[in-house]
């Protein structure tokens, strides 16, 4: 059977996450539905397996799954036809590869990078409403940095980590964060790069909500260091919403869709 990889963005809006779970909307049940009506060979129950499970209502415009056919399909064909069978869904292809048995797409994955975009004005947001966090004051960037600059590098994230989180270890490697400032009508947007091999269930938007307080002032920004020396999940801010993020890229040895 041969094996595909694709690049797939989706509206988290209305779904209960990435992962199929009974009786809820998810991403993953709606590509399988569709793969399903497209290829004979995709038999119901069959699965598919993804980079990364966004949680509920978090978007992506770079996530990675992979499936194995029945059928040879050219790889422009075969994202045209899944996206004709994913409407009305808001999920879209982007890219189609034909690989190698070897590859998946969760285990061959090198890094994953997310965006998170936090829009701070008075009035309320209605072109971007369910794809940003809104709040009302004003941000100093410079200190969110100087407080992420802590966070760089391999710790024990233990404060910055879900409860339920499922993960065998909390110690991961967070290879950069790039905070950067933008326009924005009427307000200012702050929008959040990071970079990891792996994140921890709720990683990034414990960090993104802990920043916001030393932004916003509440926090010094040596006050991050001191949560993350503690070790301990009350020591962590508010975990901000998750319509403001989005998985924007996973990272191959080999980039499948070059």
């Amino acid at each position: 059977m041969p094996r595909y990889a694709f690049r797939v963005e989706y509206d988290g809006a209305p779904f209960a996450g990435w992962q199929a779970q009974a009786g809820q909307p998810s991403v993953q049940a709606a590509i399988e539905a569709a793969l399903g009506r497209l290829d004979a060979g995709f038999a119901e129950g069959a699965r598919i397996a993804a980079a990364g499970r966004t949680d509920a209502g978090v978007h992506a415009t770079g996530q990675v799954f992979h499936a194995d056919l029945a059928r040879d399909w050219p790889p422009f064909r075969l994202g045209e036809a899944l996206n004709w069978h994913l409407k009305p869904d808001p999920v879209a292809i982007t890219a189609v590869a034909e690989v190698g048995d070897d590859f998946h797409a969760r285990f061959s994955a090198l890094e994953r990078r997310y965006a998170f975009r936090l829009v701070a004005r008075r009035a309320p947001v209605v072109a971007d409403r369910g794809q940003v966090w809104q709040v009302l004051r004003p941000l100093d960037a410079d200190a969110m940095r100087d407080a992420a600059r802590h966070l760089l590098g391999q710790h024990d994230f233990t404060t910055f980590r879900s409860t339920m989180c499922q993960a065998k270890s909390p110690v991961k490697t967070l290879d950069e964060i790039v905070i950067d400032e933008l326009p924005y009508p009427a307000g200012q947007e702050i929008r959040f790069q990071l970079r990891a091999r792996s994140f921890l269930h709720n990683q990034v938007r414990s960090i993104v909500g802990t920043l916001e307080r030393v932004g916003a002032g509440a926090w010094a920004p040596e006050r991050v260091r001191d949560a993350l020396d503690a070790r301990d999940r009350a020591a962590c801010g508010p975990v901000c919403p998750p319509q403001g993020l989005s998985l924007t890229g996973v990272g191959y040895a080999t980039d499948p869709f070059a």
